[in-house]
């Protein structure tokens, strides 16, 4: 007897993966799209084996690999995703053929929209990722919209539009690793970067503290911030842009932090930098820094999804930087604040099969809408 979670014919189910910059696990997420409406279904978390998460980290942060050993990491990685959606699809009884197609981003390796030649680098080998679930494979989404001209990023903003509707008023906070933001109000939506999200907290804990991140923030609650270097990182010249904008790892990094560290090591605070302090700082950072973009709104929800919705410190020093606005997760839309990115992937790869646009030029900047992502087949 079939006890599958679906049962009717393929074509409404999608599959969306996504391993973010925080590198912290494989989230596979299965929903049934009809008529651009995403219901979630079922997911799971499969955790990154600590060989692989370390060589990918190591990959993003110095940038140097051997072809030979960049070609099989992405093989590596891409059978991670396999193992994944094949998980999930064992756990709740579904065959491939129920499914239409994956929606799988990769791993971001590099991000770099401006410059002569703008590109984004993903590590995926969707003919792996294919061949190892029997499901059709849709990947690189963000080549398209760089090669119109704009950012590539952020692509989530238009979904979570679809969550809403466009007729209605509603803020989604996605904190990663990169910190974005989607403001949605009739006829108008907003998406951007903020800049670091956990990306920073999680590097200086994990240096400093040995472990992988600040449950709910209890470390960073007994520090104390650090007035002044939180004024120097927040004179950096991202928080500052107007517009379309993205970044990533490549530039908010531990490096980024010990260039601000550095200077004061000559000045009053050189003997009072605890490691706390430094991290209640980070904490303030990317709390502030989200602030400033949202201090124009006043009465407005705000969603909190990604790793950063499970920091509470982290969310009431936002409430309390936001107070006419009204902070809360996803999950009081019913929908998993850990699944709302690789639901966003399974709504990407619905729109790329079925041919309809999936970026938004008020959000990226390019030129027009297009379909994005590349289609493999596994027949």
């Amino acid at each position: 007897m079939n006890t599958s979670i679906i049962s009717n014919a393929k074509g409404d189910y999608y599959i969306g993966i996504m391993s973010g910059t925080s590198l912290d696990a494989i989230d596979v997420s299965l929903v049934k799209i009809t008529d651009n409406q995403t219901q979630y279904i079922a997911a799971i978390e499969r955790p990154f084996d600590e060989e692989l998460r370390g060589r990918l980290l190591s990959l993003c942060q110095d940038g140097n690999i051997h072809l030979k050993t960049l070609g099989e990491l992405t093989v590596e990685l891409s059978l991670a995703y396999a193992d994944g959606v094949n998980l999930l699809l064992n756990k709740h009884n579904i065959n491939p053929t129920e499914v239409m197609a994956i929606g799988c981003h990769g791993q971001t390796v590099f991000h770099s929209p401006q410059g002569e030649y703008p590109f984004s680098m993903q590590l995926i080998n969707a003919s792996v990722l294919a061949a190892n679930t029997g499901i059709t494979t849709v990947s690189d989404f963000r080549s398209m919209d760089l090669a119109l001209g704009g950012q590539g990023a952020p692509l989530v903003p238009t979904f979570h539009q679809s969550l809403v509707g466009s007729n209605d008023e509603a803020v989604f906070l996605n904190i990663g690793g990169i910190a974005n933001l989607s403001i949605i109000s009739p006829n108008k939506l907003v998406g951007f970067d903020t800049g670091p999200g956990n990306i920073l907290i999680d590097s200086w804990v994990q240096q400093k503290f040995s472990i992988k991140y600040d449950d709910n923030g209890s470390i960073a609650k007994q520090g104390i911030v650090i007035a002044p270097l939180l004024k120097n990182m927040l004179a950096d010249e991202y928080f500052n842009k107007v517009g379309a904008k993205s970044t990533g790892r490549e530039y908010f990094n531990i490096q980024w932090l010990s260039t601000h560290l550095a200077s004061f090591l000559d000045t009053e605070y050189k003997n009072k930098l605890s490691n706390e302090d430094v991290l209640a700082t980070l904490v303030a950072l990317t709390a502030q820094s989200i602030a400033r973009a949202l201090s124009h709104l006043s009465g407005s929800t705000i969603y909190v999804c990604g790793g950063g919705a499970k920091n509470g410190y982290l969310l009431e020093q936002l409430s309390l930087l936001l107070p006419d606005c009204t902070v809360t997760t996803t999950a009081t839309l019913d929908v998993d604040p850990d699944y709302v990115e690789a639901m966003a992937f399974a709504w990407l790869a619905y729109r790329c099969v079925n041919q309809l646009p999936a970026n938004d030029t008020r959000v990226t900047g390019a030129s027009k809408e297009a379909i994005l992502g590349q289609i493999t087949q596994v027949n």
